[in-house]
């Protein structure tokens, strides 16, 4: 018999409908209290990205947080980290400051992948995370 609390949701927030019919992938999905939500891009409102590592780097931050709370959760919840980077080597210390600045505690586990390309000319970061809600309480 189904387990009704084990029950697999998308998790798919406003303005991210395109995402889900077009490319036919959701930005998260939720399975009890465990989320796994998509690559997060910097792209800006006209789907730029945005100058350089440190920018694209906290519209895809801020882009996760959305994400998670559409889910019913936040980054505190947040166990596992994998980013991939275009530069790694070059801009890892400037991405672990920004990503720092959302995870100040309790830090996820994280794996860091460099990568030749991401989706779109110009990306140099994307995060993908898996959340656990509830978990970063206390």
């Amino acid at each position: 018999m189904p387990n009704p609390t084990a029950q697999r949701q998308s998790i798919v927030p406003p303005g991210t409908e395109a995402l889900y019919s077009v490319f036919h992938f959701s930005p998260a999905t939720r399975v009890g209290d465990t989320i796994w939500v998509s690559g997060q891009v910097g792209i800006d409102a006209r789907m730029m990205p945005a100058d350089g590592m440190a920018a694209q780097a906290r519209i895809a931050f801020e882009s996760l947080k959305a994400v998670l709370a559409a889910a019913g959760a936040s980054l505190a919840d947040v166990v596992e980290l994998t980013t991939y980077h275009t530069s790694l080597r070059d801009e890892l210390a400037a991405f672990t400051q920004v990503k720092d600045e959302y995870l100040p505690e309790r830090y996820p586990s994280w794996t860091a992948v460099g990568v030749t390309e991401l989706a779109l000319p110009g990306l140099c970061i994307e995060i993908q995370a898996v959340a656990v809600a509830g978990s970063g309480e206390g």
